[in-house]
This record gives C-alpha cells, sequence and structure tokens, in this order.
C-alpha cells in the first residue's frame, strides 16, 4: 500500500508530512527511517504526523527524525502543520491548538501568509532538559575531549544547548555538535545550536539537530539561542534569527512567560511512496 505525503518546509527545515487522521500510521522505527533516506526515500529533516487529537487540542502531530527516532518539539514542523491543516481543509481556523510530545502548542495563520507559534514557556530547570548539573546557572561549562566550552541549557518542549560564537561559518558544527549532542551529560540527547550574536536585535545561527545533523533552519533551534541571549542580557526581543535556510523571529517577555516564533511555511510538492 502506497503512502501519500506532502513535502514542506520552514525556512529550508524541510518535512514530509502525513495525514494520519483518517487511519492510523504504524510504520516502525526503521521504515521511517527508510523514509528518511534522501537518495533511497523521500529524505527529510523530520517526519510529521497528523492524527486526531486525544485531548483537548485540534489535532495532534508527532515527529520523527530522519534517523528514525521521535523528538518532542518543532518550531518550524508546528508551522507547516497548521498550513497543511488549512491547505488540506482539515480545518478552517487560524487558530490551532496542537498536542506535541512536548506539550500543546498553539498556532496562528497571520495575513501576510506567515505563521506564529505559540511554543510555550521555556524551561531551565537542569530535571527538566535533562541535563546532569547540580544548580540552576545561565551558564555551564561542559568538557569536550579535554576542552571546555561554556553553554547555555534551555528546553523548548526539547533540549537544547547554546554555544556563542565570534563566526558561525568558522564554527565547528560538524565536529563538536554530535559530540555534544550525544554527550553524556545529555541523558536523551541535544540538539546544539552556534549562535553569532550581530547587535541586540539579530543574531545569526547554525543548528546540529538531534537525529537530523546540520539542518537549514530549526525552530526550537532559534527559540532556545535568542532566549538564552535574552536571559544573559545580550539581546532585547523581538530577534530576528537568520540560519542557513531563512529568517525567523523570536519574541519573549521574560521568565514564565511563552515564547513565540513566526516565519514561513511552505509546500513544495505532493506524493506517493512505497514504504
Amino acid at each position: 500500500m502506497r503512502l501519500s505525503f506532502t513535502k514542506m518546509h520552514g525556512a529550508g527545515n524541510d518535512f514530509a508530512v502525513i495525514d494520519a487522521t483518517r487511519a492510523p500510521f504504524t510504520l516502525d522505527e526503521a521504515a521511517r527511517r527508510r523514509l528518511g533516506d534522501r537518495r533511497f526515500g523521500i529524505g527529510f529533516d523530520q517526519l510529521l504526523v497528523i492524527e486526531p487529537a486525544t485531548d483537548d487540542a485540534d489535532f495532534r502531530y508527532r515527529i520523527f527524525n530522519a534517523d528514525g527516532s521521535e523528538a518532542e518539539q518543532c518550531g518550524n514542523g508546528a508551522r507547516c502543520v497548521a498550513r497543511f491543516i488549512r491547505e488540506r481543509g482539515l480545518s478552517g481556523a487560524s487558530r490551532l491548538r496542537l498536542s506535541t510530545l512536548g506539550g500543546v502548542i498553539e498556532t496562528e495563520l497571520l495575513a501576510d501568509g506567515s505563521v506564529r507559534v505559540n511554543m510555550g514557556v521555556p524551561r531551565f530547570a537542569p530535571k527538566d532538559i535533562p541535563f546532569l548539573a547540580g544548580e540552576e546557572s545561565q551558564t555551564y561549562p561542559i568538557d569536550v575531549d579535554g576542552e571546555t566550552f561554556e553553554i547555555g541549557v534551555v528546553s523548548m518542549g526539547n533540549p537544547h544547548a547554546v554555544l556563542l560564537v565570534d563566526d558561525v561559518d568558522a564554527a565547528a558544527v560538524t565536529t563538536l555538535g554530535p559530540r555534544l549532542e550525544r554527550h553524556e551529560r545529555f541523558p536523551a540527547r541535544v540538539n546544539v545550536g552556534f549562535m553569532q550574536i550581530l547587535d541586540e536585535h539579530r543574531i545569526r545561527l547554525r543548528v546540529f539537530e538531534r537525529g537530523a545533523g546540520e539542518t537549514l533552519a530549526c525552530g526550537t533551534g532559534a527559540c532556545a539561542a535568542a532566549v538564552h541571549g535574552m536571559l544573559t542580557g545580550r539581546l532585547k526581543q523581538p530577534v530576528e534569527v537568520s540560519l542557513p535556510g531563512g529568517t525567523l523571529v523570536v519574541s519573549w517577555n521574560g521568565h514564565g512567560e511563552p515564547v513565540f516564533l513566526a516565519g514561513p511555511a511552505v509546500t513544495v510538492y505532493e506524493g506517493s511512496i512505497q514504504p
């Protein structure tokens, strides 16, 4: 039986989106990994599966990385899911509540065609990341192969580490990224953001995503980096986040308040494949 999908992207962070509102999605991890292969499958950073809601949300959506593992949250994915739901006629509402493993988030289709997402309240306690540390701190030293780095840690429903760099183009994303992703102090692995501050409202960012490698954009990574920058007094909202695939805008009013993420959500093509 062939599987229908829609290829979408948010600032270059690309997805295969599947409507499972009428029939259950049953592919196992190996099958999901085959679909994620860019030579022998569809190819994507994440697979997004839309299902009927099981709580007070409008829909539930699940996020699977290209390696087949399941993720808790995805900001760019949430925007694409909202666009998909409208384009497929699953709902005519401009505002939606979407249930994820990382919690319920709210999306809004804006008049200019972009999508704004209430990503929820960021969490900083090490146990909430999860991150092995003592007391909560704005930054933590972490040892990688005998070298010490300073990182911020933030949960946006999924775990993030943020490093401040002088130049993202020269940053060791492909070498340090995977070492930090699987560092023993991150029991559930971690997404790693390399942030260059241009001024108090603009940053450049590259993200090595857990289970996907470096991607052209990462919505939760943009939120985590901007929040860390605001938390440490280096940034002020709104923060324009320039990623290799495009630009996102992050707003946050501070502790206890939700983070808002705005950016594009684009449909590329429709297809079907034998899983």
